[in-house]
């Protein structure tokens, strides 16, 4: 029976199980994605989203207790400094399992176990919605200012004068923005 068995000891002696935590979390936060065993994943999936609950919060003590784990300053430093603030709205869930299928040798199920939150990932998805924004922004603003000229190009009762949008230059600009965006997209 598997009663009150709160993780899985992997067939492991205790200091071995251990060094594989500590050495697959590092792995995780130098690469940000491992490709590894799924119950392996499963095991140090653990460990990682409790690593990263406590580096949200910098203090010397929380240091000192994940570099008891994370034995390499550099990943220790990116975990404080560039993980865990892309993490600190996350209320958890820091990681995600995708599955590969199984391995030749031993047939055994192969996963991804990356971050959730990659390095610009989420940023490059948001700035894409908007640019078209700013592009349907720019053409109503066209629309708007060619109406503005047809009010200008009305005669004046006192001016004998009557300007157009091409006299006053306002269609020149015009061209002037679509043959700079024009060498721009090139």
């Amino acid at each position: 029976m598997k009663h009150r068995v709160g993780f899985n000891k992997l067939g492991l002696k205790t200091s071995h199980r251990k060094a594989l935590h500590r050495n697959m979390a590092t792995s995780l936060f130098r690469y940000e994605r491992i490709t590894t065993t799924k119950s392996k994943a499963l095991a140090v999936k653990r460990t990682v989203e409790k690593m990263i609950t406590k580096a949200k919060v910098d203090s010397v003590h929380n240091r000192r207790q994940i570099a008891q784990d994370i034995k390499d300053k550099t990943i220790l430093a990116k975990l404080f400094s560039d993980i865990a603030p892309r993490n600190e709205k996350r209320p958890g869930g820091y990681t995600r399992i995708l599955k590969l299928g199984s391995r030749n040798g031993d047939a055994a199920e192969m996963v991804i176990l990356e971050l959730v939150e990659k390095e610009g990932g989420s940023d490059d998805k948001a700035k894409a919605p908007n640019k078209s924004k700013e592009k349907k922004t720019n053409k109503k603003e066209t629309a708007i200012e060619k109406s503005e000229t047809a009010s200008i190009a009305v005669k004046d009762e006192e001016s004998p004068i009557v300007t157009t949008p091409k006299e006053s230059g306002i269609v020149e600009e015009e061209k002037d923005d679509t043959e700079e965006s024009s060498t721009a997209s090139i």
